[in-house]
């Protein structure tokens, strides 16, 4: 049996997209944001998620997480929440796999070093450089840079985590760069689905973190006892099954994790948007307030799985060496191309400014930002290893 999901009103609508920069003929066959979706899967960019790890460097193991299997993770996520919401699933979709399109190697330890070392420059963010992915870098089309994709991706992924316009903080240099020539309206919130993909992005990192700290032996199942939400779902899953091995108990508590907190943001958004009464999709990006998001009580347990996260996972010793390796590779690459960008290769070389100049570090910055992690290790030691080939 089909079943047909009517869209809500307050639903981005294909039909009444704002359309691309460049304009383009419209498929025959999928809408404007199915062809996002598939325009980020087919990105060179979104196939080096697959080497680019959330917290664990990629040759620590290969079953933890990497940006690729977390950003399918946030996906699915997604999607389920959009679809019992009415939302648009397809520009739901393509954000969620578009979101970590621009972190650099090594997770936040790669990208906390670029924040340092482009700080003179102008800056680095994750997000500003995801949209510098999708309108400059990738390099597939004859005629235009980027992926051209619709204003309501590009939208989401720039304001997904709310507004940019009037915060004390400047905006990242790459986002006012691209503001001056495509008006994102900074000012207000982004679309519903956007929103349900940050939060849906929240559910899957907290939860895929249990699992891959708890694997990792960085705490067991017994510290996790006095954590809201966490250590009664532990310990319901123990008693219906007592004689269950560890890693199926782990399993089916991170199940039930993921469901509670789902649960959750379905009822919380449903009674927002009854609260607000949107009849449009910028009904909703005019309401001043998010409309998806999790309950004041599931909010507190997040923030208490956040800090328990932070405290024996994020600040574990073994993990501070590890990030602390990574922070030195990307600093001495840094350095070394801005000094000397005859170093970089060719393709790259031909569009560097003068040495040390911020033309010159704002390039040095896209290549490593576009680095796996295998492929940073692999440079730092061409560069730096007298012994290694330089090829």
């Amino acid at each position: 049996m089909t079943v047909v999901h009517t869209l809500a009103p307050y639903a981005c609508d294909p039909g009444a997209s704002r359309g691309r920069l460049y304009p383009e003929p419209e498929s025959a066959t999928r809408t404007c944001f199915q062809r996002d979706r598939d325009r980020i899967i087919h990105a060179g960019a979104f196939r080096r998620l697959a080497y680019k790890t959330q917290v664990f460097v990629n040759h620590e193991g290969d079953f933890f997480r990497t940006r690729l299997t977390h950003s399918l993770e946030v996906s699915q996520i997604t999607r389920s929440v959009c679809r019992s919401l009415r939302l648009n699933e397809d520009l739901a979709e393509a954000l969620a796999l578009a979101h970590d399109l621009g972190h650099p190697p090594f997770g936040h330890a790669g990208e906390d070093a670029l924040k340092e070392m482009m700080e003179p420059f102008g800056g680095f963010d994750h997000n500003a450089q995801s949209l510098r992915v999708i309108t400059l870098l990738e390099k597939r089309y004859v005629e235009f840079d980027g992926l051209n994709l619709t204003w309501e991706t590009l939208e989401g992924v720039v304001k997904h985590n709310g507004p940019l316009a009037g915060d004390d903080e400047p905006l990242p240099r790459a986002i006012a760069a691209y503001a001056g020539t495509h008006d994102l309206e900074l000012g207000t919130f982004a679309g519903a689905e956007a929103q349900v993909a940050a939060i849906a992005d929240d559910v899957a990192y907290n939860n895929h973190d249990i699992d891959d700290g708890l694997r990792a032996g960085l705490f067991t199942v017994a510290d996790l006892g006095e954590v809201p939400l966490v250590g009664p779902v532990f310990a319901d899953v123990a008693r219906a099954y007592p004689e269950v091995d560890e890693s199926l108990l782990i399993h089916e508590a991170v199940r039930r994790m993921i469901g509670a907190m789902v649960t959750d943001i379905l009822a919380e958004t449903a009674r927002r948007i009854e609260d607000i009464g949107p009849a449009t999709a910028d009904d909703i990006r005019h309401c001043g307030r998010p409309v998806a998001g999790f309950s004041d009580g599931m909010g507190e347990n997040e923030a208490a799985l956040k800090a328990f996260l932070s405290e024996n996972m994020y600040g574990h010793y073994k993990l501070n060496r590890m990030t602390s390796k990574a922070r030195r590779v990307v600093k001495d690459l840094f350095r070394l191309l801005v000094d000397e960008p005859e170093c970089l290769p060719t393709e790259w070389r031909r569009q560097a400014g003068a040495p040390g100049s911020a033309a010159t570090a704002q390039l040095v910055a896209d290549y490593i930002a576009g680095m796996t992690d295998r492929s940073a290790l692999d440079e730092h030691r061409r560069m730096f290893d007298v012994q290694a080939r330089t090829s």
